[in-house]
């Protein structure tokens, strides 16, 4: 055993949706400082590209690539502008994810906006998993990370929709390992707890944090960093007998609301 090799990502390539801000601009960071070229992905082109110039400026090797996962072309485009730059892809993390939390009650929504939903969370990652898998198996190496979340196996108003595609998300994961593992193509997921992004902390009150860290045995919420440590250990080699899993990063509790 080489310690400094299990963590070792120099000379692979990783593309992170969603990678401009949070959870995804923290991954690119952790990927790159391990060694990684690192492809922040964003449909918000010009926060991509500052992620991307920050890593640059501490010596790593990263590009900004604007996408939309809802478009099949725009997914494409992804992957062909990385093999131009890069010549490989090795890692792919699918962090991109939306939906109505706590505003998803089926009396109010219409079956579109459920629809809409499945599309970013679910098929997006599918459809990059197609993508990238050919690429991977010529690599000789890869890592696919999916975005799940505590939501997946939670029970709570109002979320459905979001909740059943990472539901979805955890179930796709294990059976992709299956179809990926004999090409050396490993296939995981995490589910993030309550996590202090901006998001979150537009609504973010003393009161609410009090409540939600009621069950969490290590008492603060999460930081991007605390994922994107996740992120590391799976896409590196140190992980190289792990697929099929879903690792649940929340403190070792839930952040429900129930006071």
């Amino acid at each position: 055993m080489n310690p400094t090799e299990l963590f070792n990502l120099k000379g692979k390539t990783a593309i992170v949706t969603g990678g401009a801000n949070g959870i995804g601009k923290a991954s690119c960071e952790m990927l790159a400082a391990f060694g990684a070229k690192v492809v922040v992905s964003d449909y918000n082109l010009e926060q991509a590209k500052k992620t991307s110039k920050e890593i640059n400026d501490k010596g790593g090797n990263s590009i900004a690539i604007d996408c939309d996962v809802t478009k099949d072309e725009a997914l494409v485009n992804l992957v062909d502008k990385t093999m131009a730059e890069y010549g490989s892809i090795e890692i792919l993390v699918n962090n991109v994810g939306g939906g109505g939390a706590g505003r998803e009650s089926p009396y109010d929504i219409e079956v579109t906006q459920f629809q809409k939903v499945f599309e970013m969370n679910v098929f997006s990652t599918w459809r990059l998993c197609q993508l990238v898998a050919p690429h991977m198996k010529k690599a000789g190496y890869g890592s696919i990370i999916n975005m799940s979340s505590m939501a997946s196996i939670n029970k709570s108003p109002a979320i459905s929709a979001y909740a059943s595609s990472k539901a979805a998300i955890n179930h796709m994961t294990r059976n992709l390992a299956f179809d990926y593992g004999p090409d050396n193509i490993r296939v995981n997921a995490i589910g993030p707890g309550a996590v202090r992004t901006n998001a979150l902390k537009t609504v973010l009150t003393p009161e609410l944090e009090k409540a939600m860290l009621k069950h969490t045995p290590i008492n603060r919420l999460g930081e991007a960093e605390d994922i994107a440590g996740a992120v590391l250990y799976f896409a590196a080699p140190i992980s190289s007998w792990t697929s099929g899993q879903i690792i649940f990063i929340n403190g070792g509790g839930e952040q429900t609301l129930d006071m």
